[in-house]
């Protein structure tokens, strides 16, 4: 690690206006949606055994279903009746999604507990999100307010992403992590404030790199690793030890030298 962070550019609001347009336009009807609902958790899932657990044992799917009556309902500006689902979701499940999120095709979110997305919050695709990860707003600000999370992202346990910002195609974000600027797509973000640490499963070590490999992006399979993540604190740990040894070297082989030339 060399110090130097990789370049994020903030999402524009055109691009950010095309993405809530996409998340309206997408199809609600509960017999497309279960299924899908049902398979991706097989696939992202290794514990999952039968269609049946998946269907009735999985809060993320009670939350995601019952999300989308709501949404329909707030679209229609019942709104009362839309927190009250919301919030009877929120009590049988322990997911906070408000009745204004919008939500794409086979979003999965895995055990739940604690989750909590806001109102203007828009996600794409294919995205997965953990236990306690939090999409929320800064502040009392009107209008969008919420993150937007692009097709193929990972949010993983505890993370917290706040303010309208983007976390770009097929990213990632580390545990815990607390997410205040944008993140570019394949990018792999840790710590608090989350930095990016890799970009398209490289090491970030400097700006070229960083550019170097802009136009690529990551398997979606490579995504569910969030397990094996860089650790900036331990690399810059590890690089002082080693200045530390190298200059305890250096003195070693002064001290002997002296002696000698007297």
């Amino acid at each position: 690690m060399t110090g130097e962070e990789a370049p994020v550019r903030p999402a524009s609001a055109a691009r950010q206006a095309a993405a809530l347009q996409e998340a309206e336009r997408r199809p609600r009807r509960l017999g497309r949606w279960w299924p899908d609902a049902v398979r991706i958790v097989f696939e992202r899932d290794p514990a999952a055994k039968s269609p049946l657990e998946a269907a009735l044992l999985y809060p993320g799917v009670h939350a995601l279903a019952l999300h989308n009556l709501a949404h329909r309902l707030y679209g229609a500006r019942m709104f009362f009746l839309a927190r009250l689902v919301s919030h009877v979701s929120r009590w049988l499940t322990g997911i906070e999604i408000h009745p204004g999120a919008h939500i794409g095709r086979r979003c999965f979110i895995d055990h739940g507990l604690g989750v909590v997305i806001g109102e203007t919050a828009v996600i794409g695709d294919d995205v997965t999100i953990y236990q306690g990860v939090t999409l929320g707003g800064t502040g009392k600000e009107t209008g969008k307010r919420h993150p937007t999370v692009e097709d193929g992202a990972v949010i993983a346990a505890g993370a917290i992403v706040l303010g309208n910002i983007t976390v770009g195609r097929c990213a990632r974000v580390g545990a815990g992590a607390v997410v205040i600027r944008p993140v570019p797509a394949g990018a792999t973000v840790v710590g608090v404030p989350g930095r990016v640490v890799a970009l398209n499963g490289r090491r970030v070590a400097a700006v070229a790199a960083v550019a170097a490999v802009a136009g690529e992006i990551p398997r979606p399979s490579s995504l569910l690793d969030h397990g094996n993540l860089p650790d900036p604190v331990a690399e810059a740990l590890r690089g002082l030890e080693s200045r530390v040894a190298a200059l305890e070297t250096a003195g070693g082989n002064r001290q002997q030298e002296e002696p000698s030339r007297q």
